[in-house]
């Protein structure tokens, strides 16, 4: 039988390996990652809204047979993509405004846009 003292700290030190293993939501400044697929030649979807002041994850996925680069001058950014490959672009708040992005591999592919509002 567990002693007094042992029955005093069972409940503190469940409460310490509860609060511990449990998951803590994301970053409130963080929305949830946004896919894009490249498919067929162009982004899919080839334009997004998302909350201006706001950091976001997009999760570029390349469906096709060749490799990517999704870039985007104005965001900074500047990722090769190989067939099958599925990237994470960390981007931090915008202000209101576009952002274009391309396939900067293959000049012939529509560009895509972020709208920050």
């Amino acid at each position: 039988m567990p002693s007094n003292r042992a029955r005093r700290c069972f409940p503190l030190i469940l409460g310490a390996w509860l609060i511990s293993s449990s998951q803590y939501p994301a970053d409130a400044g963080e929305a949830p990652p946004i896919a894009i697929r490249f498919e067929n030649h162009h982004f899919v979807p080839q334009s997004l809204t998302v909350v201006a002041g706001q950091e976001l994850v997009i999760m570029v996925v390349n469906a096709s047979t060749e490799t990517i680069e999704f870039e985007s001058f104005k965001l900074n950014r500047e990722k090769a993509v190989s067939p099958g490959e599925t990237i994470s672009v960390h981007i931090p708040a915008l202000s209101p405004g576009s952002y274009d992005f391309y396939d900067d591999f293959h000049q012939d592919v529509p560009e895509g846009m972020i709208v920050a509002k």
